[in-house]
């Protein structure tokens, strides 16, 4: 009930408009947000680097308004993504469609995200595009589908276990060579639609591990990029410990390299995690937001987990 209800908020204008308004807010969110600019987030990227950490940078922001909106964020992308290279950042890029104009109109998100992809690949570089909720995965499945027919590889998605059509829909892009990360799931979605009851979702999740696995083994089980800025076939998405070591098991009876398999966390939570599968060798990814539009992505990690929501109403009652 307590999720639902932030996740609510986190689509909610009018609570955007409220929270936001607190300047205690976005104190709270630098938790979770590694700054407003790029500027301000790349000593947290070159710090984790330093450490063997890889990064996935992420410029905030969804469900641009106007096709002006959706070409100025295009633009900021791509300059982050020429940034990339010449700090020598060990990082990829994750989007969202809704940002670039999936919203708006289908044809405008696909212009715009194969200059992105296009760009990334002369770079060699990587981007990830974000599953959103459930009313736009089929198109999002398309458009990352459309950039692969064109020869732009350098594209991958991320599937969510809490759907129901996620195991086809794995499948299938693991037959089509595209690298893929797996998280549970941070939307609110009706129960004819996704699992409804955790045990379910770690369930299907741990399904979906393996058969990631096998696809990766299947293909001669290629390793991460030395440089850090290709996602691997298979990217373990989560902070729960109990899906890292059933993931880590399932990847030793296989046979499967530790290089060959990276784990991807968010910034803010289990950096425990982090530092333990690193240590034990395993690559590691670090999802890094940043930018002004923090409201809806602070508000899902809030519903993510109650002590998330106590740190929020802590510093609420010391502003």
């Amino acid at each position: 009930m307590l999720r639902s209800f932030l996740i609510y908020l986190s689509q909610a204008p009018w609570a955007q408009h409220l929270v936001t308004g607190w300047r205690f807010s976005r104190r709270a969110a630098s938790r979770f947000i590694a700054g407003d600019t790029l500027q301000e987030t790349l000593p947290v990227v070159q710090d984790f680097n330093q450490r063997g950490i890889r990064v996935s940078l992420n410029l905030l922001g969804e469900h641009t308004r106007t096709p002006e909106d959706a070409a100025q964020v295009t633009g900021d992308i791509l300059e982050l993504l020429e940034k990339i290279p010449s700090a020598s950042l060990a990082a990829s890029i994750s989007i969202k469609l809704t940002q670039i104009g999936l919203t708006l109109d289908e044809s405008l998100a696909e212009q715009n995200l194969a200059r992105i992809v296009q760009r990334a690949t002369e770079l060699k570089c990587f981007i990830r595009i974000d599953m959103e909720d459930s009313p736009y995965t089929e198109s999002t499945l398309r458009l990352c589908r459309m950039m692969h027919q064109k020869g732009l590889a350098n594209v991958g998605l991320v599937i969510q276990a809490y759907l129901y059509r996620s195991e086809k829909d794995l499948r299938e892009l693991l037959e089509e060579g595209i690298h893929v990360r797996l998280v549970k799931g941070a939307y609110r979605e009706a129960s004819d639609v996704a699992f409804p009851k955790k045990g379910d979702v770690n369930a299907n999740y741990d399904r979906l591990v393996r058969l990631m696995i096998d696809a990766s083994r299947a293909v001669g089980s290629p390793v991460v990029s030395q440089e850090g800025r290709i996602d691997p076939l298979a990217a373990i998405g989560s902070h729960d410990r109990r899906r890292l070591e059933n993931a880590k098991n399932y990847a030793a009876q296989a046979g499967l390299p530790k290089q060959a398999i990276e784990f991807q966390m968010i910034y803010g939570i289990r950096r425990d995690l982090q530092e333990s599968c690193r240590a034990e060798g395993y690559p590691v990814r670090v999802y890094v937001p940043y930018g002004v539009q923090w409201y809806p992505y602070y508000m899902r990690r809030l519903a993510e987990r109650p002590a998330n929501l106590w740190f929020f109403l802590s510093n609420l009652f010391r502003a």
